[in-house]
């Protein structure tokens, strides 16, 4: 087959044991070790997909099923086909400050102030970075963190 040649994927949704995501994944690789009989192209995941993971492979159904047997955790293939453009917005990384605004209040949870609360002053999207003051400070020290380094606590604005 040369490169010109291009395979028909599908991608199948596989339902699964809830919070098991993440070992379904590693236990269908494991299983695809084993037996090259069954093709597939990539397995992934999402975070925001509780209890699913997508398969995308050029072979049927009933060959995406063989899989699910072998592996622990795997619960069903959901019948019929997904719509690359149903998927696609999981393949675009999120922003870490997204949902993050000016006065929100966060918690540091990384880093010398790990555990302190603070307000958000400052939020520099572009290089996914923050600027805080810590809450219960008595003099107002702007610091900047990484925007995955707090967790939000309370969206009210002052």
């Amino acid at each position: 087959m040369t490169d010109a040649e291009e395979i028909k994927t599908t991608i199948y949704a596989m339902k699964t044991t809830a919070k098991q995501e993440r070992t379904v994944v590693d236990n269908i690789v494991k299983a695809l070790e084993d037996h090259d009989e069954i093709r597939v192209v990539a397995v992934m995941a999402p975070d925001e997909l509780k209890g699913y993971v997508l398969i995308e492979s050029p072979d049927s159904i009933a060959r995406i099923e063989q899989l699910r047997e072998m592996v622990p955790n795997a619960r069903a293939v959901v019948k019929g086909e997904m719509a690359f453009s149903e998927i696609e917005h999981f393949l675009v990384p999120k922003p870490v400050v997204t949902g993050i605004d000016e006065g929100t209040i966060v918690e540091l949870i990384a880093g010398p102030f790990k555990g302190e609360k603070a307000v958000v002053k400052r939020v520099d999207t572009s290089k996914e970075e923050i600027t805080v003051e810590l809450y219960e400070s008595m003099v107002p020290i702007p610091i900047t963190v990484r925007g995955d380094n707090v967790r939000v606590i309370d969206k009210t604005h002052e």
